[in-house]
């Protein structure tokens, strides 16, 4: 999503883009006791205005609510939102950075625009700062994009997406609330999903497009091993207020078996400050 729209949805209160750091549910003991998350993740968009100013006072602040795992944004593509002061830190210096804070980074958001022109180099970076996985933000398309634009950049994330696997990374696509629209009767995330190579662009789910009556565990069950992350968030029931995880009215016992059971591994909170340090603490003493 691009930085106008990634405004848009965080003043309105759903937040969307961009966007981490990843939970990994796992069986405690052979008897399989309980399920519990060991990497407790949040996207960095949340943190934009102070990343980049001071990244490592940042993942202090993070890691005091309970994090330990985080998704980053581009520094280049994202430059003008925060991260731009990242650019000047070299990759490997970067890493170091985040082993010495105690964080795990296997993510990071990159927009459509800059993978079309500069592909290699930030799979090339992505390499450097030891990442797995790099996820399209945002198509890149305008508001009036035609369906034949849908599939023509579905087949562009294709041909990235075999970049990326040449270099052992994983490419994958983050929706937002207008891939769940409707164009020439067709609803844009099918079209989407029936055009992406589904080993070459692997999917990132944003939850908060329950709002919009879609359910992240209907599509981990609909389409099983092609999702590998989600951005996680909660609702009061009372339009689009957020509340901290396990607090509103997503089903997390759902959302977490269907998630396990179909290869999804890393998930990354995308609220904002005031509901962080208890959606850590749920996702912490999640027992399955």
């Amino acid at each position: 999503m691009n930085t106008m729209d990634r405004r848009k949805f965080l003043a309105r209160g759903i937040a969307g883009l961009a966007g981490a750091s990843m939970l990994t549910p796992r069986l405690l003991s052979a008897e399989g006791m309980a399920k519990r998350i060991k990497h407790i993740g949040f996207q960095t968009w949340i943190v934009r205005e102070d990343i980049g100013k001071d990244f490592t006072g940042t993942l202090k602040k993070m890691a005091a609510m309970g994090y330990n795992s985080f998704e980053l944004c581009s520094p280049k593509g994202y430059a003008n939102t925060g991260f731009g002061p990242l650019q000047d830190i070299p990759a490997a210096t970067l890493k170091k950075m985040i082993k010495d804070a105690g964080f795990t980074c296997v993510s990071c958001h990159f927009g459509m625009g800059e993978l079309r022109d500069h592909a290699q180099e930030r799979i090339d970076f992505a390499k450097e700062l030891g990442l797995t996985q790099m996820v399209i933000a945002s198509p890149g398309l305008p508001r009036g994009a035609t369906l034949d634009d849908w599939k023509r950049t579905a087949e562009e994330a294709n041909k990235i997406g075999e970049l990326a696997r040449k270099s052992g990374v994983q490419l994958a696509y983050h929706n937002h609330n207008f891939e769940f629209e409707k164009l020439d009767g067709q609803l844009i995330y099918d079209v989407l999903l029936d055009r992406l190579d589904p080993e070459l662009v692997k999917l990132q789910f944003q939850v908060w497009v329950i709002i919009a009556g879609y359910k992240a565990a209907d599509y981990f069950n609909r389409y099983p091993g092609r999702y590998i992350s989600a951005h996680l968030y909660d609702w009061s029931g009372k339009g689009e207020e957020q509340v901290p995880l396990g607090k509103g009215v997503v089903d997390w016992k759902e959302f977490f078996a269907a998630a396990e059971k179909n290869g999804v591994k890393n998930y990354f909170v995308e609220m904002g400050p005031p509901h962080l340090e208890e959606s850590a603490r749920f996702l912490k003493n999640w027992k399955g």
